[in-house]
C-alpha cells in the first residue's frame, strides 16, 4: 500500500492501471495497422498519438468507474465479464460523443472497432495473469498478530472476501493469561526472542490486537523488531489501510487526539466550497435533461395532483438542520405512521419511483442543495432527525460525522449497501469517519468516479 493525499491505494492495483493504460495506448495503434495493412494509413504520426490517448484515457477511467480496479472487490460481485463489457459500451458512447463535438480528432469506425477488439483481448490477458500473480503467497506481506483475543480473531477473516489478498496472517502469538480464542495451529509459541520469531517466519508487520491494553506487552522486543525495520501498527491503522474504516471497537479518546487527519476549516474548507460548486454545476448541465423527463414522469404517474419534489428535514454540518430536495419516489401517504427506514420490495415506492432509487436519479435536486451550501457533492449521508437523536445516544462518535457538510454520495455509499437498521448504520460510520479523518479533493474525485458503479450496478439502492 501507498498512501495518495491521505488515501490508501494498492501498490498492486496500480500497477495494474499502467499496464492495461499502456494497453489500451497500443491498441489504438494494432488497430490502425490490421486496418492498413496493405495500404497507407489515412493518418499521420500525430492522429493517432491523440486517437490513442483519448482511446486509453476514457477505457481506464471507465473501467476504474466500474469498480475494475477497486481492491475491495470480492468474487461475489465481481462479474469480470459484465463490468468490462459496460466499461466498453461507455467508452465507445464517450468516444463517438468527442467525435461528434471535435471532429478533428475523428478516426474511422473500423480502426476504432479493431482497437477495441485488442484492447479487450489484451485485458482479459492482463487480468488473468494478475489474478495469478498477485495471489501468490510469496508475494503477499506477511502479518504477525500479537494478541489472541476478539480483537486478534476478527483479524483471521478480514480480506478472505477479496479477490486481492494484500497479506497473510503468519501468526499468533498468544500473551500469557490471555484468554485465547485462536486455533493452536494458528498460535506462534513466544519462547524465543521476538526478533527471532520475525527473522523465522520471515515476518513484514507486526500488529498489536490485544482486547486489553493494559495487558503487559513485550514492549523491548518490539522495540528491537520496529529497530530492525518491521512495520509496528495497532489495529486501528491497520483496519484503516486494509479496509477503508476507522474501526469503532478500537477508538479511543486519546487517539482522536493525537491521530493526524480530522482537519476542517480554513483552504481546506475554501478548496472544497470551490469544487462543490463547479461540480454541481457541471452535473447540472449534463443531467437536467433526465430531470425534466423525471419530472414528467412522476406528474403523469400521479395525475398531475401531486407534488414532484419530496422535501425531509435532514441533519447537516454542525447538526443544523436543513430540507434535503428529492425527487417524489413513494406514495404521499408514505409516512403517516411516522419515519420508518426503506425496505425492499417496499409497497411504498411507485413505479416511477423504483426506476429513479436504482438509478439514484431521485439524488439529482440535491445539487440545488449543494449549490445553496446546505450539502457537499461528497460528504456523509445526510440522516433524519428522528433517527439521529438516539444514533447520538446510542452510537459512540456518531456526532463526529457531522463535522462535514453531507453529500450526495459518499464513502459508505460506495463501500457498504443501503443502511436498514442500526447494525448497517455503524458499519457506515465507520466508512463516513475514514472520510472525515482522510479527506482531500483527491478522495472526492475518486469517489464521484466510483458513483458510476454505484448508479449502473445499483448498489445500496432500495
Amino acid at each position: 500500500m501507498i498512501r495518495i493525499f491521505r488515501h490508501y491505494i494498492s501498490r498492486a492495483y496500480l500497477w495494474l492501471v499502467f499496464i492495461e493504460f499502456i494497453i489500451f495506448f497500443a491498441a489504438m495503434y494494432f488497430g490502425s495497422n490490421v486496418r492498413f495493412l496493405a495500404a497507407e494509413s489515412w493518418y499521420t504520426q500525430q492522429d493517432m498519438l491523440i486517437a490513442s490517448a483519448v482511446f486509453s484515457v476514457v477505457l481506464t477511467l471507465t473501467c476504474s468507474g466500474l469498480g475494475l480496479y477497486r481492491r475491495t472487490l470480492s468474487w461475489e460481485d465481481y462479474n469480470l465479464l459484465a463490468r468490462t463489457f459496460v466499461s466498453f459500451l461507455l467508452t465507445l458512447f464517450v468516444i463517438v460523443s468527442i467525435y461528434y463535438f471535435l471532429p478533428t480528432f475523428l478516426i474511422g469506425r473500423s480502426v476504432l472497432l479493431y482497437a477495441i477488439g485488442f484492447a479487450f483481448t489484451g485485458l482479459m490477458l492482463t487480468r488473468f495473469l494478475f489474478y495469478r500473480l498477485v495471489n501468490i503467497e510469496n508475494l503477499k506481506k506477511r502479518v504477525l498478530i500479537i494478541g489472541g483475543g476478539k480483537k486478534a480473531h476478527s483479524l483471521i477473516s478480514l480480506n478472505e472476501s477479496f479477490i486481492y489478498k494484500g497479506f497473510t496472517i503468519a501468526g499468533f502469538i498468544v500473551l500469557p493469561d490471555e484468554e485465547s480464542m485462536i486455533e493452536d495451529h494458528l498460535t506462534i509459541p513466544l519462547t524465543n526472542k521476538l526478533s527471532d520469531i520475525v527473522e523465522q517466519h520471515r515476518i513484514d508487520e507486526i500488529v498489536i490486537a490485544l482486547d486489553d491494553k493494559r495487558r503487559g506487552m513485550p514492549v523491548d522486543d518490539l522495540l528491537d523488531c520496529k529497530m530492525s525495520g518491521t512495520t509496528i501498527m495497532d489495529t486501528i491503522t491497520f483496519y484503516e489501510r486494509e479496509k477503508g474504516i476507522i474501526s469503532l471497537e478500537d477508538v479511543y479518546p486519546s487517539w482522536l487526539l493525537f491521530c493526524d487527519g480530522f482537519a476542517q476549516g480554513g483552504f481546506r474548507a475554501l478548496e472544497k466550497r470551490v469544487f462543490d460548486v463547479i461540480s454541481s454545476l457541471i452535473l447540472l448541465m449534463v443531467a437536467w435533461p433526465f430531470m425534466v423527463l423525471t419530472a414528467l414522469a412522476i406528474w403523469i404517474e400521479s395525475g398531475f395532483k401531486d407534488p414532484v419534489l419530496y422535501r425531509q428535514v435532514r441533519v447537516g454540518e454542525g447538526n443544523k438542520r436543513f430540507d434535503v430536495l428529492k425527487f417524489r419516489s413513494m406514495r404521499t401517504d408514505a409516512e403517516k405512521n411516522g419515519a420508518q427506514w426503506a425496505q425492499q420490495q417496499d409497497n411504498r415506492i411507485t413505479r416511477v419511483g423504483s426506476i429513479i432509487r436504482k438509478c439514484r436519479i431521485d439524488e439529482l435536486p440535491q445539487i440545488f442543495n449543494v449549490i445553496k451550501g446546505e450539502m457537499s457533492f461528497v460528504g456523509p449521508r445526510p440522516e433524519r432527525p428522528e433517527f439521529v437523536k438516539g444514533f447520538d445516544e446510542r452510537i459512540p462518535y456518531y456526532r463526529e460525522r457531522h463535522r462535514v457538510k453531507p453529500g450526495i454520495t459518499g464513502w459508505a455509499q460506495l463501500c457498504h449497501p443501503y443502511g436498514a437498521d442500526e447494525l448497517d448504520t455503524i458499519q457506515k460510520l465507520q466508512y463516513d469517519l475514514y472520510y472525515v479523518k482522510n479527506y482531500s479533493i483527491f478522495l472526492d474525485l475518486s469517489i464521484m468516479l466510483h458513483t458510476m458503479e454505484v448508479v449502473l450496478w445499483g448498489k445500496g439502492a432500495r
